[in-house]
């Protein structure tokens, strides 16, 4: 199967920068060698991106297969918790490539990303979560040209820190995604499948 591998800020290109830099803010973050915020490849005959999304950036574990990939998560413009540095690596982790069943449900595809949370999620999506469950509890979704795909990955977070998961401030104690992070596996990590119908130009 070819594979290819795609950075967002070098797209069409092969291979990334050896470090690359986000720029724009005081917390100015170094990715390591190896890791980008956006992937393409080719699976089950079809062309599918993955990424990118603010912070993360990936890495497959073998070069010739992104069925697993190593991730680091930065807060970026302290995008995701407001009592951390703006650039502060906040998770390790990893994600595992999963094409979720034909369910009786209609995959959203309003906004740039769509999420589903559990208790209106199908049975079956859920269960398709690898080992162990509580770990994995959250899936982002892989896109094509015509929009979200049902091939995606789950995600498994590990925090390099203790800090508090607020959106920045932008959101409270009542918001589902609030919660209190501890450093190790982030088993409070808001569970959630989230459909990504791909950057463009109005998202």
């Amino acid at each position: 199967m070819t594979l290819f591998l795609v950075c967002a800020f070098t797209a069409m290109m092969s291979g990334c920068q050896p470090d690359q830099s986000t720029e724009g803010s005081p917390g100015d973050v170094v990715v390591p060698r190896g890791y980008m915020d956006r992937l393409e490849q080719v699976h089950v005959g079809r062309m599918i991106g993955f990424g990118p999304f603010v912070g993360y950036y990936f890495r497959p574990e073998d070069p010739k297969d992104l069925s697993r990939l190593h991730f680091i998560c930065f807060n970026e413009n302290r995008f995701y918790s407001s009592d951390m540095p703006d650039g502060a690596k906040l998770y390790e982790g990893t994600a595992v490539r999963t094409t979720l069943p034909q369910a009786d449900i209609t995959i959203p595809a309003q906004e740039r990303i769509n999420p589903v949370f559990f208790p209106e999620a199908p049975e079956s999506w859920r269960n398709t979560r690898p080992d162990p469950q509580d770990v994995f509890v959250h899936f982002h979704s892989c896109y094509n040209g015509a929009g979200p795909v049902r091939t995606g990955y789950w995600l498994r977070h590990l925090a390099v820190a203790d800090f508090t998961y607020d959106m920045g401030g932008r959101v409270g104690k009542e918001s589902l995604l609030y919660h209190r992070v501890r450093k190790g596996p982030d088993r409070g990590f808001a569970r959630i499948i989230e459909f990504d119908r791909g950057p463009g130009e109005d998202n």
